[in-house]
């Protein structure tokens, strides 16, 4: 099948430099299982004029060819600054790692970490997601792979677990190790631990940024993945409602404190309005409005964004597909925020 889709691909012709897209090297990769088809172009240029073009011409081909699958076409820019691996475990050099945190549940901080990975993978960056919410693992549900069984190999003379791989991520969760419907009953020693192998077994490789998915509020866990990784800066996910904005000052504090000291990066507003597709110029603040980002202008912290409440967001989460890799509506939002992010910590190094 990826040879048939190569084929096809060789039919598209980049205006500018007079190539098609495979012998021109703009195919980044391919991924197909009959079902679904996930195109990852990259262009040499930061902002290509004729990306969109491209991308359009590729998405209707493909559609065409294989009407029986979901075809999504993703677009990469230029070559983006990769960071020296500031954080190396036993399997793999790890760039750059951010902590995504909420005061509460409920707030849709997983969806958050899932489609900022999105977002920075398509920015180019090699991304991976570690799923530290050992008390409710919710990530290989938002990537699909759900049935994901870690195979253990022995490499360089350690025991090293293998990620599972779903659009270009790398992921590991706690949730690959249980049974969907089987309650954790661990002390927090048990889950420290677990947490541990997590992150110094997996083999991860290379990787730009690894996203760490923490659990709601503070306390063992989060102090355990302080301990054992670098964590480069900090990302609070709250909605505008003002019973979960008082809890993000438990979780700015958190980082803030001096035994800890990681910068916060800011604030990402949640289900901040709603607008109906029928009414695209009405906003619909379901849960008050703006709450975070004023926490944020009152007590310094920088506000990263918000995010709407958009039904393809829900629908993909179910679905196994971040919506931000399926919707360019909600991919645009979050490119946003993972822009400002990796503009921080470019500044950071500089």
């Amino acid at each position: 099948m990826e040879e048939k889709i190569r084929e096809l691909l060789a039919g598209i012709v980049h205006p500018e430099t007079g190539r098609d897209l495979a012998s021109g090297g703009m195919i980044d990769s391919i991924s197909a299982d009959g079902e679904r088809i996930v195109l990852t172009l990259r262009f040499a240029k930061t902002r290509d004029p004729f990306a969109a073009k491209l991308k359009n011409q590729a998405q209707e081909l493909l559609s065409e060819a294989f009407p029986a699958a979901q075809v999504t076409v993703v677009v990469r820019e230029g070559a983006p600054r990769r960071a020296e691996p500031a954080n190396k475990t036993t399997t793999g050099g790890i760039g750059r790692v951010i902590a995504v945190a909420s005061g509460k549940g409920g707030v849709g901080k997983s969806t958050v970490t899932a489609n900022l990975a999105v977002a920075l993978r398509n920015m180019g960056y090699r991304t991976g997601i570690l799923d530290a919410d050992i008390y409710g693992p919710s990530q290989p549900k938002m990537f699909g792979v759900e049935d994901y069984l870690p195979e253990a190999v022995h490499e360089e003379g350690i025991d090293q677990i293998v990620p599972a791989e779903s659009m270009g991520i790398s992921l590991m969760s706690i949730g690959f190790f249980i049974k969907p419907d089987d309650a954790l009953l661990w002390r927090g020693a048990m889950a420290v631990n677990a947490l541990k192998q997590l992150i110094h077994q997996t083999r991860w490789g290379r990787l730009d940024f690894l996203l760490a998915d923490l659990p709601p509020g503070t306390g063992d866990i989060h102090l355990s993945i302080i301990n054992e990784l670098k964590i480069d800066t900090a990302v609070i996910v709250s909605t505008p409602q003002q019973v979960a904005v008082a809890d993000v000052r438990r979780g700015v504090e958190l980082f803030r404190n001096p035994q800890v000291n990681i910068p916060v990066a800011g604030i990402v507003e949640n289900m901040a309005w709603f607008t109906p597709a029928e009414l695209p110029d009405n906003r619909y603040y379901l849960f008050g409005k703006g709450g975070a980002r004023e926490f944020a202008e009152s007590h310094g912290v920088d506000f990263l964004g918000d995010i709407p409440i958009v039904q393809s967001i829900m629908e993909g989460s179910d679905g196994g597909r971040p919506a931000s890799a399926i919707d360019p509506r909600v991919e645009k939002h979050y490119r946003d925020i993972a822009g400002k992010i990796v503009d921080k910590l470019t500044k950071t190094e500089e």
